[in-house]
């Protein structure tokens, strides 16, 4: 048996490398696979240490690749094993045919992608292309402002795909460098109760229960090949339900509440800005920076993207006083209109039925510094979206022109 180590809540200064890491410590997975990729590496320096000096009861493999680290999570979860793995951005992109694997044999493995650019040109620094570029694979996926939210969604990971009614993999993203290697304070929550709150494992369908054989991973040829594909699809919208249940179960056990959205001064706001990850820090500073001056911004927050929480977003928009919306993207997608967190506020406006005028802005790009000011230049835009006059479409925020 590990031994307890944190008894009681307690307040430490940790990156979000090592928060992740505490988290993996707390919840003792059965199974860690993983190969070193910046900025992720000494995530798992730190679960190694974990494991070297006796605080889990891991079996911790270190493989030969990313593709290698997902197989093997693959095989432990088809077992019954809880297992875990973390990776970034090209390490993530390796990873892309075990992905669809994983999730369409419905295992709940859990996954923290450090999010990281993707080649060429080679970058190791922060975007969320990683991610979003492996946003259909059937993957549940949370998104982090801070280290503290990446330690406490990753202890929420487990109960959300072992329900019996999703059963699917998570992956929760947290920006590179700007939350993994940047000390914060960090509430971390005592060993019991996380291991209480995470619970004994739901195993269904194990490979090594010989009393019930079963098939894993078999042909599906086009007579069925469908019907595998419409359940998961099942599952996804099951799981809008489980994450908001196991947030509000959060917050009975430690205080925190968290919903799919998070929603800043937007009760009143005039304007609305749409953001996910760490730089929606940044703009809660600027919008009351700016209200002071008698401009009404508020923010949504993006928690969870996958599902992606199109009714959350538009009762947050309608409850408000929107006149324009900026929605923000740390990833492109080239030939479409705008990055893919514009094309899924689109959605959500024309699911209600609704037409509010939006400008997208694509930011922060292999860890461009996107910081007040370009925050601000971005409100003004919105600002005058809103007022009629014409603004472009897509605006590259601290573009060196």
């Amino acid at each position: 048996m590990k031994p307890e180590l944190i008894k009681e809540v307690t307040y430490v200064p940790y990156s979000g490398n090592m928060a992740a890491a505490e988290a993996m410590r707390q919840i003792n997975p059965d199974v860690v696979a993983a190969y070193p990729i910046t900025p992720q590496t000494e995530l798992m320096q730190f679960f190694a240490e974990f494991v070297a000096n006796g605080l889990v009861d891991t079996e911790y493999i270190p493989v030969e690749s990313e593709h290698s680290a997902m197989s093997a999570c693959v095989g432990a979860a088809a077992a019954g094993s809880r297992a875990m793995t973390a990776t970034a951005g090209p390490g993530l992109a390796y990873m892309w045919e075990v992905l669809g694997i994983a999730s369409g044999m419905r295992l709940p493995i859990v996954m923290t992608v450090v999010n990281r650019a993707l080649s060429a040109p080679i970058n190791i620094h922060g975007d969320q292309s990683d991610m979003m570029g492996a946003r259909d694979q059937g993957w549940i996926m949370l998104f982090s402002e801070n280290a503290e939210e990446q330690y406490d969604n990753l202890i929420q990971a487990f109960k959300i795909a072992e329900d019996e009614r999703t059963r699917l993999p998570v992956m929760v993203g947290m920006d590179g460098f700007v939350i993994s290697h940047s000390i914060e304070r960090v509430r971390l929550l005592p060993d019991k109760a996380v291991e209480e709150f995470v619970g004994e494992p739901k195993v269904m369908y194990s490979l090594l229960d010989v009393d019930n054989p079963i098939t894993h991973g078999p042909v599906a040829m086009t007579d069925s090949y469908m019907e595998f594909k419409r359940q998961q699809r099942e599952a996804m919208m099951e799981a809008y339900k489980v994450i908001r249940e196991v947030g509000e179960q959060f917050e009975e056990a430690f205080g925190r509440k968290y919903e799919h959205i998070e929603t800043y001064k937007t009760d009143d706001a005039d304007y609305i800005l749409i953001i996910i990850g760490s730089t929606a820090g940044t703009a809660k500073y600027v919008i009351d920076r700016v209200r002071e001056k008698g401009i009404k911004v508020g923010l949504i927050k993006i928690r969870t993207y996958r599902p992606f929480p199109y009714y959350d977003v538009m009762d947050a928009i309608e409850a408000s006083n929107c006149k324009a919306i900026g929605v923000f993207d740390r990833a492109e997608t080239f030939g479409a209109v705008g990055g893919p967190l514009y094309s899924d506020v689109a959605t959500a406006m024309h699911l209600r039925g609704k037409s509010y005028p939006m400008v997208s802005f694509i930011y922060g790009l292999g860890g461009r510094d996107t910081n007040v000011h370009h925050i601000e230049e971005a409100i003004d835009k919105v600002v005058q979206k809103a007022a009629g006059k014409e603004v472009p479409l897509i605006n590259y925020l601290n573009l060196n022109e």
